[in-house]
């Protein structure tokens, strides 16, 4: 025997009663229990589209998976066989992954329809959907595409599935990304597609609401795209939408303009950051000029050098010691970044030795080793005031 689908015959209905032929408990999932309808509107995973969560009775379900024909249910309670049950399913979730499929189906169909390429890859995440096809398509060909397919969306096409004939499926060409021998489902949007599939999609295009590609990338020989649509497309649109508002009340710029405003913005940071680092090696120069040359180790303590300013004074103090020349950038409680630089010692042989004081971890070459230190000021000056 096999489960009656309802939404093979409409893709709409979320609520219907049905009888419960069997209720086992699950062998693989403690607490839950498999249970089989006569009937069911619940959509099983397949055909890329996660399965429907819902309710039977006070039951809820949380997954449905198809075998040998047959629907099972996991739901949370036990149900009596032979009793008829209310179902219900969580009909936004399904109505979004039905606009979203359907309009797969419409892009993936323009595609094929204007390049020749095939759909090798779909995945419907909880964001948005994936989809892999077998050749490259450039920035134009996305935007045709993108636009193209809100066309079809705005026309409100019917969208049809049927079980073709055998003498049919030999004169229909469809799209399917595996050969099927039997039980072949099409679902057909006239003029824009034809592809075999089991899942239940919108009854007309206009239902799709809107199309929209997120994003594009070269992905093994061809073009991954993620795609968006319908309901989950306008909240998209809507976090974009605050996000823009956001970053223009910050630069007092208009919406439409914070692209420049950025670009000035980045532009004023990068002359900034130009005249820091001239600032910091003037800083470095007068600050090597005030420590004495000495016989032994010079160690130092900054909080505002960056690492090319802090690489530099450490050059400028190797000069002037017989031993080795430290600085260390940062403050206590956190992670110290140092540099040591030596005329006279080889550091890379000295390193462990160096780490193991400080709490430390780095490496370098024999005039050079930069690293991190985790001890505070007062130990690391303590161990490495006579070290060498």
């Amino acid at each position: 025997m096999s489960t009656e689908r309802l939404y093979y015959v409409n893709s709409h209905l979320h609520e219907f009663s049905a009888n419960v032929v069997s209720c086992e408990p699950s062998p693989k999932h403690e607490g839950q229990y498999q249970v089989i309808l006569d009937k069911t509107a619940f959509f099983p995973e397949g055909g890329g589209q996660l399965a429907d969560t819902g309710t039977i009775g006070a039951s809820r379900v949380t997954d449905v998976h198809e075998k040998n024909g047959i629907i099972v249910h996991y739901v949370n309670l036990p149900l009596e066989p032979g009793l008829e049950y209310r179902c219900s399913l969580d009909w936004e979730q399904r109505w979004r992954r039905m606009q979203n499929h359907s309009g797969e189906h419409i892009f993936s169909g323009l595609v094929h329809r204007n390049f020749g390429f095939e759909n090798v890859g779909f995945h419907m995440g909880p964001a948005f959907m994936t989809l892999d096809f077998s050749g490259e398509l450039r920035e134009e060909d996305i935007c045709f595409l993108e636009k193209s397919a809100n066309e079809k969306v705005r026309d409100n096409i019917p969208v049809k599935a049927f079980f073709p004939t055998a003498q049919e499926q030999e004169t229909l060409s469809y799209r399917s990304k595996k050969e099927i021998l039997s039980d072949l489902r099409l679902v057909e949007i006239p003029g824009v597609d034809l592809c075999a599939c089991c899942a239940p999609h919108v009854s007309s295009t206009g239902e799709v609401g809107i199309v929209k590609v997120l994003d594009h990338m070269r992905h093994r020989g061809g073009t991954r795209l993620s795609l968006i649509c319908g309901m989950d497309a306008f909240e998209n649109f809507r976090e974009m939408q605050n996000s823009a508002t956001g970053v223009s009340r910050l630069l007092s710029a208009k919406r439409e303009e914070i692209v420049h405003a950025v670009s000035r913005l980045l532009s004023e940071k990068e002359t900034a950051k130009e005249k820091h680092s001239k600032l910091a090696m003037e800083y470095v120069r007068l600050r090597a000029e005030s420590i004495p040359e000495n016989e032994g180790n010079i160690i130092l303590f900054e909080n505002t050098l960056d690492e090319p300013a802090q690489r530099e004074l450490v050059n400028l103090l190797s000069a002037k010691c017989k031993g080795f020349a430290a600085v260390f950038c940062g403050e206590d409680g956190a992670t110290y970044r140092y540099i040591f630089g030596s005329e006279h010692t080889d550091l890379r042989a000295l390193a462990p030795l160096i780490n193991e004081k400080v709490s430390g971890k780095g490496s370098g070459k024999s005039s050079m080793i930069s690293g991190r230190a985790l001890a505070d000021r007062s130990v690391i000056v303590k161990a490495l005031e006579d070290l060498i």
